[in-house]
């Protein structure tokens, strides 16, 4: 049975209670990032994993960024939002890690090739370019942008978000200047309150309340901003 076989409820069960069998690793990455097959009951589906055992060592965030990949999941799914793939956190071959649904989606179409050709998407990628300002987003490359068949957009790799000093780095800035929708305004307003406890029990005191501030400040602004600096972006692009 594929994946898309599968209601949400039955994909988390299989991501969270699954027995993990590593198909192999993925190429270009920086840390140890492994294609899975997760099996029960007779069903299975494919993930990626990414276990704390593999990272590399980083000056500016803890040890631990499979953490931070969950609390993209979860923040993106209390907001309404869900273009986080389901992403849980548990033990896998290599120890502790995330493990998150793989999306299928044509590996040659990133956010550059899709924006101009895709005005039908905007909308998400505005509330894509929303949610990684609150989360502090430190590389939202284009090829972190996928689209599946059903034209759904969906955001990867969130392990370097959430620091409390703001560092964000996207290549999504087209929007800069533009009003942001009464609908993305809703949405925020609840953050700049309180950070959902699911999101805050994965993070640091610290980086909790800069949720809440980045919120305040984007909800106060109501515009999506602009870098005059041309420094925002990460490297590579891609």
């Amino acid at each position: 049975m594929s994946t898309h076989e599968l209601d949400g409820d039955q994909q988390l069960e299989i991501l969270l209670r699954g027995e993990i069998a590593i198909t192999m690793r993925m190429p270009y990455s920086s840390n140890a990032t492994y294609l899975v097959s997760i099996a029960l009951d007779g069903k299975t589906i494919q993930a990626i994993y990414k276990p704390m055992s593999g990272e590399r060592p980083l000056w500016d965030f803890e040890p631990g960024l499979h953490r931070r990949e969950v609390a993209a999941y979860r923040l993106s799914e209390a907001m309404g939002l869900g273009f986080v793939p389901t992403t849980v956190l548990r033990d896998g071959p290599s120890g502790e890690g995330s493990v998150q649904l793989l999306i299928e989606s044509d590996p040659d179409e990133h956010y550059f090739t899709i924006f101009e050709q895709r005005q039908d998407l905007h909308e998400q990628f505005r509330a894509m370019c929303m949610f990684d300002i609150l989360a502090n987003n430190t590389d939202r490359k284009s090829g972190h942008v996928l689209v599946d068949k059903n034209s759904r957009v969906w955001g990867i790799d969130h392990g370097v978000c959430f620091a409390a000093d703001f560092k964000l780095r996207t290549v999504i800035w087209e929007f800069g200047g533009e009003e942001i929708s009464q609908q993305l305004l809703e949405k925020i307003e609840p953050i700049t309150q309180t950070v959902p406890l699911e999101v805050a029990t994965l993070l640091s005191e610290q980086e909790v309340v800069a949720i809440t501030e980045r919120a305040k400040w984007l909800f106060k602004g109501a515009q999506f901003p602009v870098d005059p600096s041309g420094r925002h972006y990460p490297w590579p692009l891609v």
